[in-house]
């Protein structure tokens, strides 16, 4: 998880793009930059260590060769808004990334639910027994 100098860290460090965006907007879609696209270089970035990159490098797959993480925001009709949406996005996925995986203990089945998995290969069974021809 990161911690908050490390988010503030990180939104310095990225870049953000405009451009028009498609969709609903009325007479303002072809006049108005409001579509947001953020750029994070992990390779250059010094506020994550080498571990948390690696880590989000082998589980995210929207970083390119040179390591840059870009996402892109176009569902509101104004630039801040989308600009602050593409924000949290980026924040989540990072978090998202960097949490570690539950470990994972090994189970039995119940005694329950063996009994019904043997109640329902009989019933099946005798479905199929039943189409049988009789001889």
């Amino acid at each position: 998880m990161l911690t908050e100098d490390q988010i503030k860290n990180i939104l310095r460090e990225t870049s953000f793009k405009t451009s028009r965006s498609g969709g609903k907007g009325g007479q303002n879609v072809n006049k108005l930059e409001t579509k947001v696209e953020i750029e994070f270089n992990l390779n250059s970035s010094e506020c994550l260590s080498q571990e948390q990159k690696e880590i989000i490098i082998s589980k995210s797959t929207a970083i390119n060769e040179e390591g840059i993480l870009k996402l892109v925001c176009s569902t509101h009709r104004t630039q801040l808004e989308n600009k602050e949406e593409v924000k949290e996005k980026l924040i989540s996925l990072l978090n998202k990334y960097l949490k570690p995986m539950k470990k994972r203990y090994a189970t039995k089945p119940s005694r329950s639910s063996k009994m019904k998995k043997l109640d329902s290969k009989k019933k099946r069974g005798e479905t199929k027994s039943l189409r049988k021809k009789i001889l």
